[in-house]
This record gives C-alpha cells, sequence and structure tokens, in this order.
C-alpha cells in the first residue's frame, strides 16, 4: 500500500508540473461544453419561406399569418411567382417555397381537398424534412380550425385536444445533448491523455527506472489510471454544475449513482487507453489510435441519430461501444429519473468493458529491466 502512494504520489507530481496539461484538463472541456451545447442542437427555427399566394383569399391571407406567428418559420418578402420564389431558393435567400394555388378558399368551402405546394432546398436533407414536418403541423392545425368553422360548431362544446411530454416537457435540446457531450469530454480525457502519460514516459526513459524496481505490474498500473480517474470525476462534477445553473438540465435520479457508474465508466475506458499505451512507443502513435476509436465509438453512440435507425450491422458492433452505453445511462439518470433496475444491462456491459480492458493491460505490460 506504501508503495501505491509513493507512486500516486509522483503521478500527480507529473500532472501537475505539465503546464501544458492542466489548462487542457481545466479550461478546454469548461470552454467546450458551453459552446458545444449551444451548436449541437438539431432544433430547426427561423427557416426563411416565401409565398406565393394565387388565391388571393381571406383563407390564404390566413395561412400566411399562420405561418408567420409561428417560431418555426421565418417569413420573407412574398413572391410574385413560382419562378422568383424558385429563384431564391437557388441563390439561399430562403429554404423553403409554399404556393397556396387558385381557388383555395373555394374548394375547402365546397368540401374538396385542396392541395397546396411546397418547394425545398433540400441540400440538408434532416432541414428539410424537419421543415416539412412542421409546415404539415400548422397547416394541419389550421385545416381542423376551418373545418370547424364551416361545419358550423363554433357554438357548440368543441373538443380541446392537449398533449405532453415525458421528461422533457419544453423540448428543450439542450436537457438532450448535454448528458451527450458531457460525456464525450470525459472520454477523450480518459482514453488520450493516460496513453500519453506511460508513452510520454518511455520517450523521456523514466520508464526503464520504474521496471528495474520491485513495483509490481498492478500497482503501477493502478498508480498511472487513479489520478485520471479523479480527474475525470472532477471533470463530470465541472459539467453537472454548468448543465444544472447555467442551462437549467434537471437532475432527476440519483446524483450518487451517476458518480458510481462514471466510475465503473472511467475504469474501463483509463484501461483502453493504457492497453493503447502499451503497444504504442510514441505519443503520435497513442493520439492516432485513440483517435481512431473515439471517432467510431462517438458517431455511433447515439448523441446525434438514434442507434435504433442505424442498419442492424451498425447495431451490432455498437455492442462494444462503451460510450453507447454511457451516455443512455446518463440520459436516463438525469431526465428519467432511472435507476439500477432500469440500466442493468448498460451496467453488466460497463463492468464487463471496465474489466476486461483493465485486466488486458496489466497482462500485456511487461516489465523489462
Amino acid at each position: 500500500m506504501r508503495t501505491l502512494i509513493v507512486l500516486l504520489q509522483k503521478e500527480f507530481l507529473q500532472v501537475l508540473r505539465n503546464r501544458m496539461m492542466l489548462p487542457l484538463l481545466l479550461i478546454l472541456p469548461t470552454v467546450q461544453l458551453l459552446i458545444l451545447i449551444n451548436a449541437a442542437t438539431m432544433d430547426m427555427k427561423n427557416l426563411k419561406i416565401t409565398i406565393c399566394d394565387h388565391d388571393k383569399s381571406s383563407v390564404s391571407r390566413r395561412i400566411v399569418n399562420e405561418l408567420d406567428a409561428s417560431d418555426f418559420f421565418l417569413l420573407s418578402n412574398e413572391s410574385i411567382t413560382v419562378k422568383q420564389g424558385l429563384a431564391q431558393i437557388e441563390k439561399g435567400r430562403v429554404d423553403m417555397l409554399v404556393v397556396i394555388p387558385l381557388n383555395y378558399e373555394k374548394d375547402i368551402v365546397r368540401n374538396r381537398q385542396p392541395s397546396i405546394q411546397l418547394f425545398a432546398n433540400a441540400v440538408n436533407a434532416q432541414q428539410v424534412q424537419l421543415g416539412y414536418a412542421y409546415l404539415q403541423q400548422v397547416l394541419k392545425r389550421f385545416g381542423g380550425e376551418l373545418q370547424l368553422e364551416n361545419a358550423e360548431l363554433s357554438s357548440k362544446k368543441m373538443i380541446n385536444v392537449t398533449s405532453s411530454y415525458w421528461f422533457n416537457p419544453e423540448l428543450n435540446y439542450k436537457f438532450f445533448m448535454l448528458p451527450g457531450i458531457l460525456t464525450i469530454l470525459i472520454s477523450i480525457i480518459g482514453l488520450f491523455l493516460t496513453g500519453m502519460n506511460l508513452v510520454r514516459e518511455k520517450e523521456m526513459g523514466t520508464i526503464e527506472q520504474i521496471n528495474v524496481t520491485p513495483v509490481r505490474k498492478y500497482q503501477f498500473i493502478a498508480a498511472k489510471l487513479i489520478p485520471f480517474w479523479v480527474i475525470g470525476l472532477f471533470e463530470l462534477t465541472v459539467g453537472l454544475i454548468i448543465g444544472r445553473f447555467i442551462y437549467h438540465v434537471p437532475i432527476a435520479g440519483s446524483i450518487l449513482l451517476i458518480y458510481g457508474l462514471a466510475s465503473v465508466y472511467l475504469v474501463g475506458l483509463l484501461g483502453m487507453g493504457l492497453l493503447i499505451s502499451t503497444f504504442s512507443n510514441s505519443q503520435q502513435q497513442v493520439a492516432f489510435i485513440s483517435y481512431f476509436f473515439l471517432v467510431i465509438f462517438i458517431l455511433m453512440s447515439g448523441i446525434f441519430t438514434s442507434v435504433d435507425n442505424m442498419p442492424l450491422w451498425a447495431q451490432r458492433i455498437n455492442i462494444i461501444n462503451p460510450i453507447y452505453y454511457f451516455i443512455d445511462i446518463m440520459r436516463g439518470i438525469m431526465l428519467k429519473g432511472s435507476g439500477l433496475r432500469d440500466l442493468w444491462s448498460q451496467v453488466i456491459s460497463l463492468i464487463v468493458f471496465a474489466v476486461a480492458f483493465v485486466t488486458m493491460a496489466i497482462l500485456n505490460y511487461r516489465k523489462r529491466g
């Protein structure tokens, strides 16, 4: 135990004396979290649209006013012709063109089914899909109001439909993104820095001095792992404080459970970083290998797109993705208030991940005098 304490003192002193590492550990993750939560959003607001109104009726004017009042759309000057509207789309001045046909109001009065034409700039496919969904929602609501008015039901008791959203009532996308961004930031620290720390000793030659001492492998690995494990939990604390007091992200579940599972997750990720460092001879090699795995893990973690929408082969590969499990855990605890009973499969996966990589790191590290 005394040997481990002495090694831990050495590791902490190395971290504190490294002028480049401290800003990397303390300042950069905080700044990134403050910026990325605002930038990484899938919300579509203020979509620029122009309207070509051929009908010029009271109903068509109400549609224009309805779209103008929506938070989703930013109405530009109306186009006189469809050709002018399409020209604005080509020049990038607007995102969508809505064409209201002639005799639109008459068709509604005669109980026909009039259609509204939509042209959209589909370079950004996701923007078009969401914009179309928003537009359809606005027009559907407006069409329902017109049907009630034409059926002369306004004087009778009308049916009011209300909706509520569980776990994120305000549909605030920051609540969804913060657990994912925070997981990625502590993952970068865990995977990059632990690997680079060991390889740095190889490059400086100090690793050979340790190899000739009676220090055991598990003591050496533990001394390399624990400091960055503590730093990772510190970064998690900073992220939770920023999320709670700046972005007002709720923490519906147990904070102790978050820290307990984060501890297991960091052990596995640090073990993976140490395993990579045992195969590497330079910091560049560690950076390239870690970057390779991180990019795959992040893009397949479900932070931006649902894992259920991925191909079956991608979902099967995701079984070995620890970031996927921990993002699911963080969102479940913070937004849903999930407990161990709800997250048992993810927890078991993290435990297997942690035991496997720490064991491989210990077995693969060889002391050479």
